[in-house]
């Protein structure tokens, strides 16, 4: 895929995270962290902390799922692609902090993860969908 195909199939990707990952905060994220964590929780999001993070999670859907599955025309193999990075990205945060917090919950990890393997998978097939689209 060619790398201005890339540029715009992110830019296209970004308010579709948004929307998905949007559905799960607003949601079901401020009762469950609030009675899980909240004692480990910060007064304010850190909204420059939190824009890192999408931008390179993107990228990383984009890059490593997305786009490998377009070349193999599969949206199979993005929903595979982006789940695993969500499992692998939500794991490796939820499980040091298992291992190295001290009353971090294991329901936490479970649950985070379950939901980084949901949320990068839809956004994978989302975002196949748009490339095929787009031609």
């Amino acid at each position: 895929m060619a790398f201005s195909r890339v540029v715009v199939l992110y830019l296209l990707t970004i308010p579709v995270f948004l929307a998905v990952d949007a559905a799960w905060l607003g949601v079901v994220a401020p009762r469950f962290y609030g009675r899980h964590i909240g004692h480990l929780m910060a007064e304010g999001v850190n909204w420059a902390a939190a824009f890192g993070f999408y931008l390179l999670f993107i990228a990383g859907i984009v890059v490593l799922a997305v786009a490998p599955a377009v070349e193999k025309g599969s949206m199979a193999r993005a929903v595979r692609a982006g789940a695993l990075l969500g499992l692998v990205a939500y794991g490796t945060y939820d499980l040091t902090n298992l291992a190295t917090l001290r009353d971090w919950p294991l329901i936490v990890t479970v649950v985070d993860m379950i939901w980084g393997t949901i949320l990068a998978g839809t956004v994978s097939a989302i975002g196949y969908w748009i490339a095929v689209r787009l031609g």
